[in-house]
């Protein structure tokens, strides 16, 4: 990624988080790295020029948490299929889950993966499973998985249910500087449920998982993390209750990293009972579930007052045969790269947050957790860039998805920001304009 030829970005609004850098100006790439930032820079001989005039310029956006199905899962999603998503979606580097088959818990598999990712137009960090087999038994070799480049551990998509193994790989990951991250529900709460405990799942007789379920595991999480002092991912949040367990855990000096997913802060458990030919809809079906319209209230409320440092896509998509299923034998999740960004900026739009600090929500806070070389334009970096146009208005169609999945809750729904480019080292993985 460092034969292109040099790049002028110009007069776009460049933001950068990581040092404040928030005005108009122009952007010098030159051999795969940002050579320099700032109001008229000259046009280097040879050099290609893009007109960013009237959008935003900001670092390629981070995704910490994603699946991206390979291997065991292509039928789903390959990584090549995902990064072109990614791309699509602004983002230049994706962290992905263990939760494949095999289970990302030996250095064979993780090093599999990590040649297969070689090739994708993205660049891929990859956790490893904190249990072997995400069984919740045993605990896998995290320092032979740290060794070979792993860089954090979770067995998300199945909680951790032991105190003594979540407390032991907390302590484990701190010998390595490593984070740790767990899907926050207490499994014997949320047995046999299939959407958010409440009105719409009474009125539907479908069992529910009570928002409690998420509260009482964060809760001991966070607490075995202020024990062990390691930093802790505490991935989609999705209750209100949280928020308040986040504040207090930090308050406390809890080196937590809260995510939340833009679904949960702009989608409620209503879209499940959808009407017609839409009721109990299996695109709306996500783990944790969409909630109710108090929490999603709640987490803007704690978005806007600085609770979360991440957004997290959960991307996670599925074969369109597997959505057909009945509501309950549906698999949870949905395709979230190429939709993320429309929807933060939308919750931008509601006067929640504002545009530098969701920038850097979805690059430097999450580069910083995962000690990734990533999520800035500051001369030297990595040319990973994303042109944003903020107001260009367009309609989710989830036929067009480069993912292979095509789920989306979201389908015919008028968003409002588009990628109109993203690079990687300097080269364009993704332009808007065909």
């Amino acid at each position: 990624m460092t034969d292109s030829p040099d790049l002028v970005i110009r007069g776009g609004r460049v933001i950068d988080p990581a040092d404040g850098f928030d005005r108009v100006a122009d952007v010098l790439v030159r051999a795969g790295r940002i050579e320099a930032r700032g109001a008229g820079i000259g046009v280097p001989d040879g050099a290609r020029e893009f007109d960013a005039e009237g959008l935003v310029v900001a670092p390629g956006l981070v995704d910490p948490h994603c699946h991206l199905r390979t291997p065991g899962g292509e039928h789903k999603e390959t990584i090549e299929s995902g990064a072109r998503a990614a791309a699509a979606g602004g983002y230049t580097t994706v962290v992905a889950m263990a939760n494949t088959s095999p289970v990302v818990d030996h250095p064979a598999v993780l090093r599999d993966i990590q040649e297969r990712a070689r090739g994708a137009c993205v660049r891929i960090g990859q956790l490893a499973s904190i249990s072997i087999g995400l069984e919740g038994e045993q605990l896998a070799d995290l320092g032979r998985l740290a060794a070979a480049g792993a860089i954090g551990f979770s067995d998300d998509g199945i909680p951790v249910e032991s105190a003594r193994l979540m407390r032991t790989a907390l302590e484990y990951a701190t010998r390595f500087d490593l984070p740790v991250s767990n899907h926050a529900e207490d499994p014997t709460l949320i047995a046999g449920a299939s959407m958010h405990e409440g009105r719409v799942s009474a009125r539907l007789g479908l069992t529910g998982a009570p928002h409690q379920a998420e509260e009482i595991m964060l809760e001991r999480d966070l607490r075995l993390a202020r024990l062990t002092g390691c930093r802790y991912h505490a991935l989609h949040v999705s209750s209100g209750g949280s928020v308040e367990i986040l504040d207090r855990a930090r308050r406390a000096g809890t080196r937590v990293f809260a995510e939340v997913s833009p679904h949960h802060l702009t989608l409620t458990d209503e879209l499940v009972a959808g009407e017609g030919e839409f009721a109990f809809d299996s695109q709306a079906k996500v783990n944790p579930p969409l909630r109710s319209r108090e929490h999603v209230e709640a987490l803007r409320r704690g978005l806007a007052s600085g609770t979360f440092d991440l957004i997290g896509t959960d991307h996670a998509p599925h074969a369109e045969h597997e959505k057909l299923a009945p509501f309950e034998e549906a698999p949870s999740g949905f395709s979230g790269f190429e939709t993320a960004l429309g929807v933060m900026l939308s919750v931008v739009g509601d006067g929640v947050l504002g545009l530098p600090d969701l920038v850097a929500m979805m690059t430097i806070n999450p580069a910083r957790l995962y000690g990734l070389s990533a999520g800035t334009l500051a001369p030297g970096a990595a040319a990973d860039i994303v042109a944003i146009d903020t107001d260009r208005a367009w309609t989710v169609d989830r036929w067009r998805f480069r993912s292979r999945g095509k789920n989306s809750p979201l389908h015919g729904a008028t968003l409002r920001g588009l990628v109109e480019m993203t690079l990687v080292g300097g080269e364009i993985v993704y332009n808007g304009a065909g």
